[in-house]
């Protein structure tokens, strides 16, 4: 059946037909249409990358074409540069120690650290105090860290982390004074210094016959655009003409794809060296244009390969598991034991007009057992992880009883899947 006979198609072949539009979003598509339906594909050179023309004149059938390759794009492709770090691109990190002032009382007890660090920072400005003479419950001794990312340049800022070292109560409110970041090779690479923004806060006296309110940690703070870079770290991207991306998650099939994937718009630019790694050829007509490649290249669109597996926190209770995740046949039986031990204190008394008795505290333990039925369930092969779910959650059981099954289900052999408990 023709695709005229459907009235939509008709009036755009009559719209479109033989007319020539704009089409530059369409590059890429233009492109694998060209290999697919040239009858000359063979003549062009290995690695030439063709120009995507301002204009196209393409008749209703290649319309119809691009407009299917559109429509067919999978939504579950990701961008090479949201999959790859660039190879010379990495991040470094920085750590220094320092001091945040104003937290009215909620600072160290006077540690020893404290003080010294507090008559140090002193003696940069000409005074000198007595370590024995400072009081240090508004300073906290902290430690700052911070990542500084490929391509800063002096005077750029980063974020910083603050977290205190003592036995500060609190860093609400604080300002953290002037503190050199230090990388690897000791050499400072940002200076960082600012209020000190807390998700969380304290109140409350404590102690005896107070009350105590705490959300989250407030030792622990940020300070957003809070470190100035005062040294450039160099980094080289590309090197005897080849880009190396370097995938976050390594694996053989997302590097395969991702080096095809690369291929179909720059014929032959790409290889995949290994599960981590593919090396791209930079092609003729972007030399002295690395970047303009870079941003051409991130924009491809790969479908990467997710292996199977089961992650579980055992202190959250959360369990995530991939859509590749399978399970075998297996019968499944599931029982509980509760000891529930109480123990209690109550008092005795002697009788009315009994001089010599004395009221005495008589403990007393009670101890139940308490065991629940188990039952023996099949569950079937599950083809995803839908239905794996599904079968789960219809035996009743609880996340705690559920991690439990998937360490118990890994060793059978019956789970298709790694699995991780963190």
């Amino acid at each position: 059946m023709s695709l005229l006979t459907f009235p939509l198609f008709r009036h755009l072949a009559h719209t479109f037909g033989g007319a020539r539009f704009v089409v530059p979003f369409w590059c890429p598509m233009i492109k694998m249409a060209r290999r697919i339906f040239s009858r000359d594909t063979g003549s062009r050179k290995a690695g030439h990358d063709e120009a995507c023309p301002s204009r196209v004149g393409v008749p209703f059938g290649g319309l119809t074409i691009l407009m299917f390759f559109l429509a067919a794009a999978p939504l579950s492709a990701s961008r090479v540069k949201d999959l790859t770090l660039v190879g010379g691109g990495r991040e470094n990190q920085l750590v220094g120690y320092g001091l945040v002032v104003g937290l009215a009382g909620d600072g160290d007890s006077n540690s020893q650290g404290t003080l010294k660090a507090v008559g140090n920072s002193l003696q940069r400005f000409g005074i000198t105090v007595d370590s024995n003479q400072i009081k240090a419950k508004n300073v906290a001794a902290v430690m700052v860290t911070a990542d500084i990312g490929a391509f800063l340049k002096n005077g750029s800022r980063i974020d910083v982390t603050v977290a205190s070292m003592g036995d500060a109560k609190t860093l609400q409110g604080g300002v953290l004074l002037q503190t050199p970041l230090l990388g690897a090779d000791g050499r400072v690479y940002a200076v960082a210094q600012g209020a000190v923004a807390v998700g969380g806060f304290l109140g409350g006296t404590g102690g005896a016959g107070g009350a105590t309110v705490q959300k989250n940690h407030p030792t622990v703070g940020l300070i957003s655009n809070g470190a100035i870079v005062e040294r450039e770290i160099p980094a080289k991207f590309v090197t005897d003409g080849s880009i190396s991306l370097q995938l976050h998650n390594p694996d053989f099939t997302s590097a395969a794809r991702m080096a095809d994937a690369i291929n179909d718009v720059f014929r032959g630019a790409a290889s995949a060296a290994d599960a981590a790694s593919v090396t791209v050829q930079l092609p003729e007509s972007y030399r002295g244009r690395e970047v303009a490649f870079l941003a051409d290249l991130g924009q491809i669109e790969v479908i990467p390969d997710t292996l199977a597996r089961v992650v579980i926190n055992e202190r959250t209770g959360t369990i995530v598991a991939t859509s590749t995740v399978r399970l075998s046949q297996v019968a499944i039986s599931l029982g509980s034991l509760t000891i529930t031990v109480a123990s209690n204190v109550g008092v005795s008394q002697p009788n009315s007009f009994n001089n010599s008795g004395q009221t005495t505290v008589v403990p007393s333990t009670q101890t139940d057992v308490e065991e629940h039925k188990g039952s023996f369930s099949v569950v079937n092969e599950a083809p995803s992880i839908e239905r794996l779910a599904s079968a789960l959650n219809a035996l009743g059981v609880s996340t705690r009883e559920m991690m439990a099954i998937f360490q118990t289900l890994k060793r059978s052999g019956a789970l298709q899947a790694e699995l991780v408990i963190n």
